[in-house]
């Protein structure tokens, strides 16, 4: 498969902020995001929560659009739609308009991420807001699942905190905490903007120039580093629920390794896709599972490859050693030429439709030049892929399982042990 590279302009502002510019000329939309280096990573016990916080305030209004009605209307009145996301290291601001209205677009996010209002009482009503996504998240096991396998992981540190944090701290959140924030952490210098679409670099950089203030000058602490759990490997709550929710997992390479690519491909023959081989194994041929996929999840200092299951509970201890013996073949088995060739094709694939899209074409390359300072092109992901080798995988699935797998356990259980027993198949 060959892929056929869109060219892009990157160019550093007098502001401080980065700029990326993708003309996809033959599109009618243009896509736009502001990206700033801040995410849950780089918060302490009492502020935690408070980058997702922001990411909800700003959209209150700012500017010239001084009220969540104004930013709405501005954007959804031309046919477009906004809306944003808080990780572990990048806070994303994005819209996605007629390509005429590029201006207005980075005109709403400038101004939401530069000149927000703050009004004490849209902050008094976001905080119940947010609380009210925390229970929602608590009550459903699937979402849970996920920030308890976060905190298995990475125990008593920010990579193990709920992005959202907790009630606690989002009821201390104000006004003040809100504009310290800001200010730490919204600086040009931490800010990659990238457009992709019917656009013109000249009149993108116009348009972000504009659009671009200087709210924080305050030079801005590091995050915390990614340390790696010593204690139990297994996080467990016994709950009432139809389902057992269960995550296994164990660590892997960075997105700055140059090994990401065989972790990429590990991650498909084990479990991306219907014929892969959890899905293969654990619901076609045994049906132990209705929903069962892995992932791989990638920082800047650390990452991991985790196996999702979702089964009756009864069968969840089989589930368990079954995804465990599935990672352990590929550590004793190397994947046949064939098998890997497939999963290469997948990769590759994957990565070129998603990227027909130009709100995916701009975050793939802002995000490149936000968190590794070095943007890679379809086409050199697509060379590094074909270069993984069978070998390389397998040494891959040897040092997540030489590292030592945890998991996180959701259902009606009353003992863990059978689980810590499962997991330790694979040391």
């Amino acid at each position: 498969m060959t892929s056929r590279d869109v060219p892009y302009e990157l160019q550093r502002l007098p502001s401080g902020a980065r700029l990326i510019a993708t003309p996809m000329r033959e599109r009618r939309s243009a896509a736009v995001a502001f990206m700033f280096g801040v995410g849950s990573r780089y918060e302490i016990g009492a502020t935690a929560g408070l980058s997702h916080f922001i990411e909800h305030v700003v959209f209150k209004g700012g500017g010239r659009f001084p009220t969540a009605r104004a930013v709405s209307e501005a954007i959804e009145s031309v046919g477009g739609s906004i809306n944003a996301s808080t990780d572990k290291e990048a806070t994303i601001f994005y819209a996605k308009v007629p390509s005429e209205h590029m201006a207005l677009a980075c005109e709403v996010l400038g101004d939401m991420a530069f000149a927000p209002v703050l009004d004490a009482t849209e902050v008094a009503k976001e905080r119940q807001v947010v609380i009210e996504e925390l229970r929602m998240s608590l009550d459903n096991p699937q979402d849970h699942i996920g920030t308890l396998f976060d905190e298995v992981m990475y125990p008593d540190q920010p990579l193990g905190w709920d992005i959202a944090g907790t009630e606690e701290t989002v009821r201390s959140f104000d006004v003040e905490a809100c504009t310290e924030h800001l200010a730490r952490h919204y600086r040009p210098g931490r800010l990659v903007v990238s457009l992709a679409g019917a656009i013109e670099p000249g009149q993108a950089r116009e348009a972000v120039e504009k659009s671009v203030g200087r709210f924080g000058e305050v030079a801005a602490d590091g995050p915390a580093p990614a340390l790696e759990a010593a204690g139990s490997a297994l996080r467990f709550i016994n709950k009432r629920t139809e389902q057992a929710n269960i995550i296994l997992g164990g660590y892997a390479c960075s997105y700055l390794d140059p090994g990401r690519y065989a972790l990429d491909l590990l991650n498909v023959v084990l479990g991306e896709g219907m014929s892969s081989r959890l899905f293969q194994e654990l619901r076609e041929e045994r049906a132990l599972a209705y929903d069962v996929h892995s992932f791989a999840a990638k920082l800047r200092d650390s990452g991991c490859l985790g196996i999702y299951i979702g089964c009756e509970p009864r069968r969840a201890v089989e589930a368990v050693k079954v995804a465990v013996e599935e990672l352990g073949r590929l550590v004793d088995q190397p994947v046949e030429a064939e098998e890997l060739g497939r999963a290469k094709e997948y990769a590759k694939g994957r990565l070129l439709l998603h990227l027909e899209g130009t709100g995916a074409m701009s975050q793939f390359l802002g995000q490149q030049e936000l968190l590794a300072a070095e943007v890679l092109l379809a086409s050199d992901v697509v060379a590094a892929l074909e270069a993984v080798t069978a070998e390389e995988l397998r040494a891959t699935a040897a040092e997540v399982c030489r590292r030592g797998l945890r998991a996180a356990v959701i259902g009606p259980f009353s003992k863990p042990e059978r689980f810590e027993s499962a997991l330790a198949r694979a040391s």
